[in-house]
């Protein structure tokens, strides 16, 4: 029998058949914050238990193969720098809510931003650092800077806590695009298509300077040899055409994934939403080994069945259970019946993980949660000859 890393390396492969399908429900936020029973801010602002440890205990508790670089960034160091930056964490009572504020003082002017995180739910922006793009940019570079080095006692310490568990270690890094750089301009998505017409010399540099940091990023991790890598980059289609996937995120995943592949460690991306398309430009132009969360529609445009006959001997897949439909609303037998079509549609020659879509919610059943393993266990055991 294999450990649950072995399992899930061994699948991350296209054409890699483990001794059964491994099981990774995405919940890395909500369920294991919610199992610690603090306040999320505690966790999210004020790290008093990392959100990567709240992930390997819930993973415990429901006994899956965890994928823990879903919440695992690098712990990256810095040199001096020229920005200095002012912390200040507000209480809101009225809402039951704790506010990070954050001033940034660059040699080209301050910056300012704020993320509200409730009691039970992740942060998020109320106010981003880039209010106009052309105005703004030239502070932000500031920020893009090329790290040091690792928190090497930061790496020791998860590495550990994986190998205890016989569970595999990954780390997660970003990539440039829409979906990356939409989360520091205010608006969003539409400043941003407005500069790719008007000021696209910034999007280029953007992407250029990302490119350049995200590669001295890439040459730390892999000096450490995790397990695995992966690659974030929620919405990359959803939120941009795949013309501008292909423009801005394609180089970086094509160089980064090819120093992987030089170094035998495998890779995976991660991006909700649609995805379909994303596939086909990952097989065709990157060295990335496996992909997910693969979501049906409404919610993404993925076929599992459609996509294992087309790519399944190129890419690993991973997915895609309906996290409201199924995960949240269904009974376990719906559970039960869902993963098994799932398995039917792409676990037959290995190269596949069961999963759901993107990011189960805090009131997803547990009973939901364990129908899903119980079902990889019982009916996603491969033969010698790759059938289930």
């Amino acid at each position: 029998m294999m450990t649950a890393k072995q399992r899930f390396l061994t699948a991350m492969r296209a054409g890699g058949v483990p001794d059964r399908v491994p099981c990774t429900p995405d919940f890395s936020n909500y369920i294991p914050c919610k199992r610690t029973g603090l306040p999320f801010w505690e966790i999210y602002f004020e790290n008093r238990i990392p959100l990567w440890k709240a992930y390997l205990n819930a993973a415990d508790y429901f006994g899956i193969e965890s994928w823990m670089a879903s919440c695992t960034g690098a712990p990256l160091l810095f040199g001096a720098g020229r920005v200095e930056r002012k912390v200040e964490l507000v209480f809101d009572k009225h809402r039951d809510a704790m506010i990070h504020k954050t001033l940034l003082r660059t040699p080209d002017g301050d910056m300012t931003h704020q993320s509200l995180c409730f009691r039970a739910d992740p942060p998020s922006p109320i106010e981003k650092p880039i209010k106009d793009i052309a105005r703004d940019f030239p502070k932000y570079r500031w920020l893009i800077q090329e790290p040091t080095g690792l928190d090497m006692s930061v790496v020791d310490e998860m590495r550990a806590a994986c190998d205890q568990r016989q569970q595999a270690f990954g780390v997660c890094v970003g990539y440039p695009g829409f979906q990356a750089w939409m989360g520091a301009v205010e608006g969003g998505l539409g400043p941003l298509s407005y500069a790719e017409c008007d000021t696209p010399e910034i999007l280029q540099e953007w992407m250029e300077l990302d490119m350049a940091c995200g590669t001295k990023v890439m040459g730390l991790l892999i000096a450490i040899k995790p397990d695995y890598l992966l690659f974030g980059g929620s919405g990359t289609i959803t939120l941009a055409s795949p013309e501008l996937a292909r423009k801005y995120a394609i180089p970086a995943l094509k160089r980064w994934s090819a120093m992987t592949k030089a170094a035998r460690i495998p890779t995976m991306l991660h991006s909700c939403g649609k995805s379909r398309a994303l596939v086909d430009l990952l097989c065709e132009e990157t060295d990335v080994d496996c992909i997910n969360p693969l979501e049906i529609p409404p919610m993404g445009d993925v076929d599992l069945a459609e996509l294992k006959r087309a790519r399944g001997r190129q890419i690993s897949l991973m997915g895609n259970l309906h996290t409201t439909n199924v995960m949240l609303h269904g009974t376990p037998d719906d559970v039960r019946r869902a993963a098994r079509q799932a398995l039917s549609d792409a676990g037959q020659g290995g190269g596949f993980i069961l999963s759901t879509g993107d990011q189960c919610g805090p009131a997803t059943p547990e009973d939901n949660l364990f129908a899903l393993v119980e079902t990889a266990k019982t009916h996603g055991v491969y033969d010698s000859s790759g059938k289930l």
